[in-house]
């Protein structure tokens, strides 16, 4: 199949979940013969953080406005299987209306932050990426989150046809790799400063750290503000590059998990950020959220903390307690959550998609001839 994305990004990962997640699925379908074109608009954030510029076995197209790109979006749907724009595309309204007035036979809408997007919606905020008639004339709905953000997609949006995509790895990016001193920790925590993980965070990573002076703390991400409550034992590393992501798990005899709040409160939402450090041989340490054990086994695979004596209790766990949780967790990875088991579920769902999709399509092209 060809598939033409637009997209948020792809080139950088500073400051956002979408670029590794894209990474790995961009392999990953070209390594099952598909061809892909992504659509990017050229930010200043994203260029001047900007970490990959070629996409191998793809087509990275970085415009700097809608109007200049938009010949070559259309040639490129012209001959396009699947037209897909994601949740915070940065023209994503203009995107939608050329996928929608495509010929292409799935037509195709992917939220990567559906709690966000339904949490907007409840509380009667804008959402830029989609429009007034929502997401009803696509032919196909994606969503990064599961369980009954699918159905809400539906109600509140009007998605005909939902499923979901969840999270996964590149384990030929991410795997276990030798101890690198600058990111030894015993309990580190990567992800870009959120408010709504704040108070998750200071209860399971920062007041531990004060009880426990003589352990080592260590936070990779970016925006971090001066008045975080930083303490003597913890370190930091500002935004951390994918490349640096195997160094970072695999110098951590243990990982943290904090899930933002309208994901935590939806469920079934898992972050990339669990694989990458599952297949890198690190133990993660979670929240709690529903739909958790349907990715990893608790006690088994991953330790749930929910409160600040859980995640002490963790980092007393013996060696060979602790090598056992990881040799689970990146074997459960490496069987269900890489990015090429991600790709073969999509493949399924496009394909179930196209046929009706076709036979839609083939009507409206008779009913206008007709006409």
């Amino acid at each position: 199949m060809k598939l033409v994305i637009f997209g948020l990004t792809v080139s950088s990962s500073w400051g956002n979940g979408h670029a590794t997640l894209w990474r790995g699925l961009i392999r990953a379908l070209a390594a099952r013969g598909h061809d892909v074109v992504f659509f990017e608009k050229d930010v200043p954030y994203y260029a001047e953080n900007r970490d990959l510029n070629h996409l191998d076995g793809a087509t990275l197209v970085l415009y700097p406005d809608w109007a200049s790109v938009l010949p070559q979006a259309r040639r490129h749907l012209a001959d396009a299987d699947v037209a897909m724009v994601t949740s915070y595309q940065a023209d994503a309204l203009d995107a939608t209306a050329l996928v929608l007035e495509s010929s292409a036979p799935v037509r195709c809408f992917y939220d990567l932050d559906t709690p966000v997007t339904l949490d907007a919606l409840a509380s009667g905020r804008p959402v830029s990426y989609i429009g007034a008639d929502g997401l009803r004339d696509f032919d196909l709905v994606l969503s990064y989150t599961g369980g009954t953000a699918l159905r809400d997609l539906q109600t509140r949006l009007g998605a005909r046809r939902v499923a979901p995509l969840y999270g996964h790895v590149d384990p030929a990016i991410h795997h276990p790799v030798p101890l690198d001193e600058q990111y030894r920790a015993d309990l580190s925590y990567l992800g870009t400063y959120a408010q709504d993980r704040q108070a998750a965070l200071e209860r399971l990573f920062i007041e531990p750290a004060r009880r426990m002076p003589d352990t080592r703390f260590l936070i990779g991400g970016a925006q971090y503000p001066q008045e975080f409550p930083w303490t003597r034992n913890i370190w930091f590393r500002k935004h951390l590059p994918p490349g640096d992501h195997p160094a970072f798990y695999s110098s951590s005899r243990f990982t943290l998990n904090v899930t933002r709040r309208a994901m935590a409160e939806m469920g079934w939402c898992p972050s990339g950020r669990l694989f990458e450090a599952a297949a890198c041989g690190c133990p993660v340490v979670s929240d709690a959220w529903e739909g958790l054990d349907a990715f990893f086994v608790p006690g088994k695979e991953i330790l749930v903390a929910e409160s600040t004596e859980d995640v002490m209790a963790a980092l007393q766990m013996s060696d060979a307690e602790r090598a056992a949780l990881a040799r689970a967790a990146r074997e459960r990875t490496l069987a269900e959550h890489t990015s090429e088991r991600r790709v073969i579920d999509l493949e399924a769902v496009l394909n179930d998609a196209i046929r009706p999709a076709q036979a839609a399509w083939a009507e409206r092209e008779t009913f206008a001839v007709e006409a």
